[in-house]
């Protein structure tokens, strides 16, 4: 007997299937497309803060927390402005010897709108005491999404139309076999910071325009052409 016949019998059977399988699958070819929509930008982030410098904190932080407390006072009655209050930091000042010299703290301010108008004119009034840490355009949930929607439909007809054209080129019929889909948002437009000694000192409205958006949805894939 040889026991090793068997298992080579079974290998050139395997063999044999993969090349019949081989020979009945159709080419592939990997495809891409993409689609893009314009998404206005109608939520507006931004941020202020109070900060102050002095040899002891506890007199710092009596400075800072007032200023905050104002500005969120202010703040507040603006209805269609969501507030909420940032973070606090204190840092050390360092002299030339290496030693701390003084202390510098910071308090900060988050704010958040779909009113342009209100934000504007509440950054207005904020930063005749407040510097503004930034300010943020982007889209709402529901407009980024509404814009991915279009973007998704208008990529997926694409990619079927340059699998038609590679079919029809070929001669050969062809399905989808694989498919994946991503998105992607254009970066929003961000102001930088400013300290408050550089800020107005008459309470007038932040001049604000948030633009749009490039949201794009990209389509990468695989066809199998017939033979």
């Amino acid at each position: 007997m040889h026991p090793s016949r068997p298992t080579s019998r079974l290998s050139f059977a395997l063999l044999a299937l993969g090349l019949a399988a081989a020979a009945q699958a159709g080419t592939t070819v990997d495809l891409s497309a993409s689609a893009s929509r314009s998404a206005p930008n109608d939520l507006v982030l931004a941020s202020v803060f109070a900060e102050a410098s002095g040899p002891t904190t506890a007199d710092l932080a009596q400075k800072v927390n007032t200023q905050i407390a104002e500005g969120l006072r202010t703040a507040k009655a603006y209805k269609d402005v969501k507030v909420r209050s940032g973070g606090t930091h204190t840092y050390p000042v360092y002299g030339k010897s290496g030693r701390i010299e003084s202390w510098r703290m910071r308090s900060d301010i988050a704010l958040e709108a779909r009113d342009a108008g209100a934000l504007s004119e509440l950054l207005g009034k904020l930063q005749a005491t407040m510097g503004v840490g930034g300010v943020q355009f982007m889209p709402t949930p529901e407009t980024q999404k509404k814009a991915e929607d279009e973007a998704t439909v208008e990529a997926i007809a694409a990619f079927k139309a340059r699998a038609k054209l590679v079919g029809d080129t070929l001669g050969k019929s062809w399905r989808i076999k694989q498919l994946s889909v991503g998105s992607s948002g254009g970066r929003p437009p961000v102001y930088p910071r400013m300290k408050s000694a550089l800020m107005a000192a008459e309470a007038v409205p932040m001049p604000l325009e948030g633009g749009d958006s490039a949201v794009t949805v990209n389509i990468s894939g695989q066809i199998e052409l017939a033979d």
